[in-house]
């Protein structure tokens, strides 16, 4: 039977929330509902969603997924988009064991049999930067993303400005011709200096240029598209085709959701299907752990605008424990020439350490995202 008795969740290092789903019959499916610097609130939100699963069909994901996302009068937001999304994550995992299928065969089967991935790199100074893109391309990466600055004045400074323009400059003398680079502006800039800056930066043709403005001010992401030719990207904070259609609209090439944010595989796969008919295409948000990478992966096997998938193996976040520590098997999500293979084994195509993420919950953790100010004691945007 698949009938669900039992929901839990793993609060692991360095800042992830698991969920495993066990039904009657003892299959076992894995999900991440990771909401970082609020995990613990996700956490509770997953219990208390649980209780409109348990004993049910774990195989009706989607009318699971429209009682979870409408069966309450307060909807969406980041906390309960979340809570779905690892739960939606853990009954695809487990449709696809109780068919002995991969994901992406129930969403149709595969379009492609590789997936480009890229990597973070950091780094303020041009001798950093080197370095670490240098070790990304000796690792089989041909693409990366970087940070266009640290915190930013409302008009920033010509000296502000120049110095994101020359970390891009050293990032594409490294690179070369034959590989990318993307460009995270984090929502730290006004429309005022994207529209200075991204003109700016054209001569070093980035990848795509990422997040320029929060996702409140989503109003002003067509402002930002006709102030340059570099394609833009955003959605990482968005969770529904509500919210991403306006920037859709807008002219954005590049849609970011976030597996474990945006309503899990049942709503990502209708987000890509609509940005289909918008010429956009896909490249999940993941700076996440090893489930939400394997879902992404799931969805752009299946999905015909699907761009690259982000990744977070050695990104500076990850205290304490890497993104394949809780894998019994690292095979499945290992890079080849800057690919990762299609995955094949059913559910997720992983199979997760039970006993490591059982031993991590135990110490748990409590991950915040930093606080900037500005140097007169105001906020600064992260």
């Amino acid at each position: 039977m698949t009938t669900i008795a039992k929901v839990e969740t793993f609060l692991v290092a360095p800042r992830w929330l698991f969920v495993r789903i066990e039904t009657e019959s003892g299959i076992v499916g894995w999900g991440e509902a990771t909401c970082e610097g609020r995990s613990e609130t996700v956490r509770t939100a997953v219990h208390q969603l649980s209780e409109l699963l348990t004993g049910r069909d774990a195989l009706r994901i989607e009318d699971h997924w429209q009682v979870l996302t409408k069966g309450s009068f307060y909807r969406g937001g980041p906390i309960l988009a979340s809570a779905v999304s690892g739960l939606d994550q853990a009954l695809w995992d487990i449709a696809g064991k109780h068919y002995g299928a991969p994901v992406h065969q129930l969403l149709g089967g595969p379009v492609r049999d590789r997936i480009r991935v890229y990597g973070w790199i950091g780094g303020d100074e041009p001798a950093e930067i080197r370095d670490q893109i240098s070790a990304r391309i000796e690792a089989g990466l041909t693409a990366v993303k970087m940070n266009a600055s640290g915190r930013m004045g409302a008009l920033a400074s010509v000296a502000d400005l120049d110095a994101v323009v020359q970390r891009v400059a050293v990032a594409r003398e490294v690179l070369g011709d034959d590989r990318d680079v993307a460009v995270d502006f984090h929502g730290r800039f006004t429309l005022a200096n994207v529209r200075r800056v991204a003109p700016l930066l054209e001569p070093y043709r980035p990848f795509f240029l990422e997040e320029p403005v929060v996702p409140e001010n989503s109003h002003l992401i067509g402002e930002v598209v006709r102030c340059t030719t570099t394609p833009i990207s955003t959605g990482e904070r968005l969770y529904s085709r509500q919210e991403f259609l306006p920037v859709l609209q807008a002219g954005i090439a590049v849609a970011q959701p976030d597996l474990a944010h945006a309503g899990g595989i049942t709503e990502v796969r209708k987000i890509a299907t609509l940005a289909e008919l918008y010429d956009v295409q896909i490249a999940p948000h993941c700076p996440l752990g090893p489930i939400a990478l394997a879902a992404c992966l799931q969805v752009g096997f299946a999905t015909p605008n699907f761009l690259i998938q982000e990744q977070s193996i050695g990104i500076h976040y990850n205290q304490g424990a890497e993104v394949l520590d809780y894998c019994l098997d690292q095979t499945p999500l290992t890079f080849v020439d800057g690919y990762v293979q299609r995955l094949t084994a059913p559910g997720l195509g992983i199979e997760i350490d039970e006993h490591a993420v059982r031993t991590a919950d135990k110490r748990g953790h409590a991950w915040r995202s930093p606080t900037w100010r500005h140097p007169d004691g105001s906020y600064a945007e992260w």
